[in-house]
């Protein structure tokens, strides 16, 4: 399971890095240039709200139903209609109280327009990870992969020429960019279908009748967990929007440094979705897990924490590659949002373990808390440093979430503790810390930080053991090894 683990991430990692952060950087970047920072801001914070309420177009539903099938995959075609045709009464729900928690906070007129279309991107985006968590659970985790990047790939060409093919000064209305992202949508979620169609007899949305509340019990601890967590990953814009007097034009800076986040974060988010069904497929065939678990967090420590080094070396070197504008303010936030990276993707490993096993009620706890700490920190914080008080109370919250997430599934699945455990990635941590303090120290120019980075990274990683021989080897195929398709 190793082996094929790494195989399909390195796939996962090389078509993301191909598009994504080209998007993000290239495309939505130039859309928030073209707009202006306020008008990228307000629809920054309209997007985050949609986002804290589109657990409501699942309620669980694509982590259980991953999970379930993963562990019995011949239960697929009978129970996917039922699913598909609760998640459309759930779209229902969710655009009634996301647009009546936009009145509540005082959105109107054209903000409500673009509100409308952001519903409509949240009910395409959740049935389209739910498609690709059908066929992730299916073991054919190359077309997932194939899956995570089409919306994006399509979404450039469409945006490239909206920004850069009709002329230069020709308008570009925040509207167009969101009804864009619509068009991409419908098409990536038609060939997701197309694939699930394929190992089912049917794909017609049936209601279940009696079986939906059966079924929403059984996702609902699934569901809390992804609200509550949510809310501490996403009030940040919202709160900078409307806590400060020029609430828009900060929350557009910020906007600014959490694109370089985003773009990385996405990658954990696909190691987690790459993780649960392997999880899942594990703990059904009651194999043990502590081999897949190590892998995954020594590989991911190792290059979150360089990734992290370079973030606070770096950040106004890289804002300024991209912007021209609050370049000094929203370096400040990258800094401390790249560090914070290192806990987020570490929370992915742990808590897709713990996701995978059943233990809802204790990571729910902990979300919980999560979103207290977090919605206090914000409302301390905010008033006094905007944006970067937001990047702190994130930073907080998120390393309080991964230690607690990281002993709970080393005490839950024995998974291996002490030096023997922690040392080696403890230790490479706080050697490449010593090498990104030496280079501050002597002010090293940016191309002898980018390349001494990673140089000390690779040497500290395989001295350290927190990579090691073996998991290279694992790359390479076994003849008569279960395919990556």
């Amino acid at each position: 399971m190793q082996g094929r683990f790494l195989r399909n991430l390195a796939l996962v990692v090389v078509l993301n890095l191909l598009v994504k952060p080209f998007y993000i950087l290239g495309i939505d970047a130039a859309v928030q240039e073209r707009v202006g920072a306020a008008a990228y801001g307000t629809y920054a914070a309209l997007l985050s709200l949609s986002f804290l309420l589109n657990i409501l177009l699942d309620l669980g539903l694509t982590n259980h139903t991953t999970r379930r099938l993963a562990r019995d995959p011949g239960v697929m075609a009978t129970e996917l209609p039922a699913l598909l045709g609760v998640r459309a009464a759930l779209v229902v729900l969710y655009a009634v109280v996301t647009l009546v928690a936009a009145l509540v906070l005082g959105y109107a007129g054209t903000q409500l327009h673009v509100l409308g279309w952001l519903i409509v991107n949240q009910a395409l985006a959740a049935l389209l990870l739910f498609l690709r968590g059908a066929v992730a659970a299916g073991q054919r985790y190359a077309q997932d992969s194939l899956l995570s990047v089409l919306d994006r790939a399509l979404l450039i060409a469409l945006m490239g020429w909206l920004l850069w093919g009709r002329g230069p000064g020709a308008p570009l209305p925040i509207l167009w960019f969101v009804q864009a992202q619509t068009a991409v949508y419908v098409v990536a979620v038609g060939v997701a279908w197309a694939l699930v169609r394929q190992r089912t007899r049917s794909l017609r949305p049936r209601w279940p009748g009696r079986e939906a509340g059966a079924l929403l019990r059984r996702s609902f601890p699934y569901a809390l967990l992804v609200l509550l967590m949510t809310f501490y990953y996403r009030t940040d814009t919202v709160m900078l929007e409307r806590l400060l007097p020029d609430g828009p034009l900060q929350a557009g800076i910020y906007a600014q440094a959490f694109r370089f986040f985003e773009a990385f974060n996405m990658l954990g988010y696909l190691l987690a979705g790459l993780l649960l069904p392997m999880f899942s497929r594990l703990l059904g065939t009651g194999d043990p897990v502590a081999p897949l678990a190590g892998l995954a967090f020594r590989l991911v420590w190792a290059g979150t924490v360089a990734l992290a080094m370079l973030a606070v070396l770096l950040a106004p070197e890289v804002m300024a590659l991209r912007y021209t504008a609050h370049v000094g303010e929203s370096a400040a936030v990258l800094a401390v949002l790249g560090v914070s990276f290192v806990a987020v993707c570490t929370t992915y490993v742990f808590g897709t373990l713990l996701t995978a096993g059943g233990d809802l009620r204790t990571l729910n706890r902990l979300a919980a808390a999560g979103m207290v700490v977090n919605l206090a920190l914000n409302l301390w914080l905010i008033p006094r440093h905007q944006g970067l008080g937001a990047a702190w109370a994130s930073l907080l919250t998120q390393a309080a979430m991964a230690i607690a997430q990281a002993v709970l599934a080393a005490r839950r699945f024995g998974l291996p503790r002490g030096a023997s455990a922690w040392g080696g990635p403890l230790l490479y941590a706080a050697g490449l810390a010593a090498v990104a303090l030496g280079l501050g120290a002597v002010d090293a120019a940016p191309p002898t930080v980018l390349l001494a980075v990673p140089i000390a990274a690779l040497l500290l990683a395989f001295a350290t053991r927190t990579v090691r021989a073996a998991d290279l080897r694992a790359l390479k195929p076994v003849a008569g090894s279960e395919p990556v398709l």
